[in-house]
């Protein structure tokens, strides 16, 4: 696969998935400007991954049914128009809509990386969605940081003018540099929406991951959605562009991720995932003593945004072995578990921040990550047990499972 392809790839998917972010580090001073909470204000969060949630089931599975070229162009040129809407939103309530259809339309970033997936050879799909999903990581990562810095230049609507701009651009690069893309299925609409439940009950190693994501990044969302608040309140009293930097803190989350797209092609997607959920967990005593020390607070974002990413990619890896001509609707069922997470988290780390402060946050923090430990130890034979168990019904279906990487005879690992 061409290396400025999968680069434009990942730049589409970073742009797109930005727009959820950009408002993150600015919750503070939007609140400010509409007079409402910081309680109030974290619900843009949770606006933005139900908007999100809702482009995921109704929009991902397009991508097995449509031209994917034109299907992308449409989305981008649509959240263009949209996010200008947001930066001229005159009231809060609009603000919430405008960043929920936005947020919706973004849901494309869930297309692109299938689609980078069913491009690549087999055996480079990994890097390749790897790759790809580090452009994805480093646009949630720079999103903050560039929103932050561009609003203490022009304020908050100048940085959400950066999505409209944006979302223009990927639309004319991605039109023209991208090969046709026909549709893997021809099968209806409301097939593809039901197929997604049959998938969730037919694979026990997607119901296994959509937990595992779904505790990922609620982890992750109790942190962000929360550290706006601590970062622009006592003792730090930061300002947006200041809070907007500590997005960089998580770059070894998006350096993690070609890493683990490299270790689930050598067969060692166990071992990793195993290493990642253990820094996630370990990580939320550094960010306890984030309350007080900036230094423990920035070593805290960086090993979760590690752990938190480098699992996603594992996942991500995992999944898309299952049935390959069914990548957008995998993706449709994995994401949605994961926002659903995301959206627990953002109401939870907002409500009890309000009520008890930072330290209650990250014993929540602490709580969700535990889980996904047990849940991995009493699910850790299930991808093999149910690929082994699928092999015959399946013989012939050009679907290699998750034990196939291992040599005959060998104890997974």
């Amino acid at each position: 696969m061409p290396r400025s392809l999968v680069a434009l790839l990942a730049l589409t998917t970073g742009t797109a998935v930005a727009n959820l972010y950009y408002i993150q580090p600015l919750l503070g001073h939007v609140g400010q400007e509409f007079h409402v909470s910081d309680g109030t204000a974290g619900l843009l969060v949770t606006f933005t991954q139900i908007g999100y949630l809702i482009g995921l089931v109704l929009l991902v599975p397009l991508g097995d049914l449509l031209e994917r070229r034109r299907l992308l162009t449409i989305l981008l040129l649509g959240a263009a128009v949209v996010a200008a809407g947001c930066a001229g939103a005159p009231s809060f309530a609009l603000l919430a809509l405008g960043l929920a259809v936005l947020a919706g339309l973004s849901a494309l970033a869930q297309i692109v990386v299938p689609l980078a997936s069913a491009l690549a050879a087999p055996h480079e799909r990994g890097q390749v969605v790897g790759i790809v999903m580090s452009g994805l990581l480093l646009g949630i990562l720079l999103a903050r940081t560039l929103s932050g810095a561009v609003a203490e230049i022009g304020g908050w609507r100048l940085s959400i003018s950066l999505a409209a701009v944006s979302m223009l651009v990927m639309c004319v690069l991605l039109h023209r540099a991208l090969p046709p893309s026909p549709p893997t299925e021809e099968i209806r609409y409301r097939t593809a929406l039901a197929s997604v439940l049959a998938l969730i009950r037919e694979e026990p190693v997607l119901r296994q991951r959509m937990v595992l994501t779904a505790c990922g990044f609620g982890g992750f969302s109790v942190l962000w959605t929360s550290a706006a608040f601590l970062l622009s309140g006592s003792p730090y009293q930061y300002s947006e562009g200041v809070i907007g930097l500590f997005g960089l803190a998580g770059a070894a989350g998006a350096l993690a991720a070609p890493v683990a797209g490299r270790i689930a092609d050598r067969g060692y997607g166990r071992i990793g995932m195993s290493a990642f959920l253990v820094a996630v967990l370990a990580s939320w005593a550094l960010l306890a003593l984030g309350s007080s020390s900036v230094i423990a607070l920035i070593a805290g974002i960086a090993l979760l945004d590690l752990g938190v990413q480098g699992a996603h990619i594992s996942n991500q890896a995992t999944v898309y072995l299952l049935r390959p001509e069914a990548r957008s609707r995998l993706t449709t069922a994995y994401i949605v578990a994961m926002f659903l997470g995301g959206i627990a988290g953002s109401l939870l780390s907002a409500t009890i921040y309000s009520a008890s402060g930072w330290s209650a946050v990250c014993v929540l923090g602490a709580a969700i990550a535990l889980m996904a430990i047990v849940v991995w130890a009493a699910t850790w034979r299930v991808g093999t047990v149910q690929s082994a168990a699928a092999q015959p019904a399946r013989a012939g279906d050009g679907v290699e499972h998750d034990h196939a990487r291992e040599p005959a005879g060998a104890t997974p690992r």
